[in-house]
């Protein structure tokens, strides 16, 4: 599986240096409320709202998951509880070997 995943890293690299190679012209970034301009390469420019687009996805898409995470910490704090109650328990329990022949010679 590692095998794989390097694989398909260096066919995402080669692709992208591929991309950067043949998108090197100068093109002009402005924010047009802005008052200042950038002479960026084009790979640069796209590249860049590339990552900045995933970055906003991979935060939206953690900030959506809150609800499921906070639920999975509350039913592990629950499920350690539980096996700390039913350690207890079992603690306090008599062991049935134990108890056996006692109960045998009451009744005979």
């Amino acid at each position: 599986m590692k095998l794989v995943f390097w694989i398909v890293v260096a066919l995402v690299a080669a692709v992208l240096a591929l991309f950067a190679m043949s998108n090197r012209e100068a093109v002009v970034f402005g924010l047009w409320p802005l008052p200042f301009e950038l002479d960026l390469p084009l790979y640069l420019a796209i590249l860049g709202a590339a990552l900045i687009g995933f970055i906003s996805g991979v935060l939206t898409a953690w900030m959506g998951g809150r609800h499921r995470r906070r639920e999975n910490r509350r039913r592990g704090h629950r499920i350690a509880a539980l096996e700390r109650e039913l350690a207890a328990r079992e603690a306090q329990r008599p062991d049935p070997r134990e108890t056996a022949p006692a109960r045998l010679a009451a009744r005979g």
